[in-house]
């Protein structure tokens, strides 16, 4: 299958990458800032799969399609864009209903986190950053000679999506406790959420004016 020089190679690569704060990372930072550490963590569960959907459409060929299709890429890219900033103008219409978060807190219905989930699915499998990686730096690294590209891209795919999962809870749970301390007033947590939501707008119109456009 993969040799463990080639596992190794796109382990560095993909942690200089992940190094890099992108969408996937600032939507957390955003959503925990808004909504606190649940939001958070379920919205990178989203994200982990919602990236490692991109690296099973690069694994069965629709990856290299995106990639090379200018007219796909942007559409792509501007509906991710999109749906960014409609999240963040939710949140910062609703920044004022924003509890006090504890730990005693009513737990959230368990369809409240699911459509967090997709939400999270949604902007990490149309992260342009993700496309570009997946699409254009993960094939490199396979050996042909071996054969089974698609179960090799699965398993090198895995590489980043851990390494993914591990630096955005850490953002996550980071952003998360500073709004701990903005909850300890009312006044303050409204600015916070209202804060995330900005940053998640903001994050929707950089990315639809970045990025690749040819």
């Amino acid at each position: 299958m993969v040799s463990t020089d080639r596992l190794l190679a796109f382990a560095v690569m993909s942690l200089l990458v992940t190094a890099v704060p992108g969408p996937s990372v600032l939507f957390v930072i955003g959503r925990a800032l808004a909504h606190g550490r649940r939001t958070a963590l379920a919205t990178v569960c989203g994200n982990v799969i919602g990236s490692y959907l991109l690296v099973v459409a690069v694994a069965l060929g629709v990856g290299s399609l995106v990639e090379q299709s200018a007219a796909v890429f942007v559409t792509v890219k501007l509906a991710g864009a999109g749906y960014l900033v409609f999240l963040g103008v939710q949140a910062f219409r609703h920044r004022g209903e924003l509890g006090v978060h504890t730990e005693t807190a009513p737990t959230p219905a368990a369809h409240g986190d699911l459509r967090t989930v997709i939400d999270g699915i949604v902007v990490g499998v149309t992260n342009p950053k993700g496309i570009v990686f997946f699409a254009a730096v993960l094939p490199q690294f396979t050996d042909r000679a071996a054969g089974g590209l698609p179960a090799q891209m699965l398993l090198l795919g895995l590489v980043p999506i851990g390494i993914g999962l591990v630096t955005d809870t850490l953002w996550g749970l980071l952003a998360a406790a500073a709004r701990d301390w903005f909850a300890r007033s009312e006044r303050r947590l409204s600015l916070i959420g209202g804060a995330g939501g900005a940053a998640m707008i903001g994050l929707g119109i950089t990315a639809a004016a970045t990025g690749r456009s040819d």
